[in-house]
């Protein structure tokens, strides 16, 4: 047997939600070197115009449309076209997703809600809508993009680990719905990622010291280093292979050892 075949993805059909940069476009771009086609959505057309963009730059001939993950109506009519345009969706990357970092006590209802939505509300939404034609298919692949916030909490999140954590009971829950038709569902929780959005964080101060933030985040993870998207690639292209075939219901967290670590002894 060769082993590498099982974690080819040629002639799979790959979406993955808000996929037009960051985490979203790194595991889409993952799945087009192990061969699936890209199928990829964003909230408007600048973004999404932006995502094929950068993905015609590396070589990739994504399919990109515009979506609110939120709009129950707009997800059916999108996977009905995506179907018809590229092709059943074997797999699905629930990444699309938002967050408010503000003191729970400041936080209105609406944007705690407004997290919920696109957080849980909009992977439940997207799941049903593809799990029917995988069913007739005779299986699919179902990743949602968790979070160490599944399992921890931390000033200022309040809804955004309230959704994480719901992510992962939903994961857990596809999997023992839809596990008898060849479905497996699982999560991915990244750590702590170097992106544009957190390069802020990790700026050197005018002395030359490192961010607060950096540094708390270099003391509490074994790996002494923020991680890159690289870094998800691979655990993203094993869940949706072949080779995760009896892999279900499972979040794999890809955080340089931060959940297993209790941290260093004060000196």
């Amino acid at each position: 047997m060769d082993m590498l075949s099982k974690f080819s993805l040629e002639g799979k059909v790959a979406l993955v939600t808000g996929a037009s940069y960051g985490i979203g476009f790194a595991i889409a771009s993952a799945y087009a070197a192990a061969g699936a086609t890209i199928v990829f959505n964003d909230i408007n057309q600048e973004l999404v115009d932006k995502g094929l963009a950068s993905y015609k730059e590396i070589g990739v001939d994504a399919h990109g449309y515009v979506c609110d993950v939120t709009d129950e109506a707009a997800v059916a009519s999108f996977i009905k076209t995506v179907e018809k345009e590229v092709g059943v969706i074997d797999i699905l990357v629930n990444n699309a997703g938002i967050i408010k970092r503000i003191p729970m006590c400041e936080m209105s209802a609406e944007d705690f809600r407004k997290v919920i939505d696109i957080d849980l509300n909009g992977p439940f939404i997207v799941s049903k809508a593809v799990i029917p034609s995988m069913i007739k298919k005779g299986g699919g692949k179902i990743i949602n993009i968790c979070s160490m916030m599944s399992e921890l909490g931390r000033e200022t999140v309040s809804a955004y680990a309230a959704a994480k954590g719901g992510l992962k009971m939903l994961t857990r829950n596809i999997a023992s719905e839809y596990g008898e038709y060849n479905i497996q569902c699982n999560g991915i929780g990244p750590g702590y990622i170097a992106t544009p959005q957190t390069a802020p964080l990790r700026e050197r101060q005018a002395d030359g010291s490192r961010h607060p933030f950096d540094s708390f985040i270099i003391a509490k993870t074994p790996a002494a280093r923020w991680g890159e998207t690289s870094d998800l690639m691979g655990p993203a292209v094993f869940l949706a292979s072949e080779a995760s075939d009896f892999v279900n219901g499972h979040i794999l967290y890809v955080d340089g050892g931060i959940l297993a670590y209790i941290g260093k002894q004060p000196q």
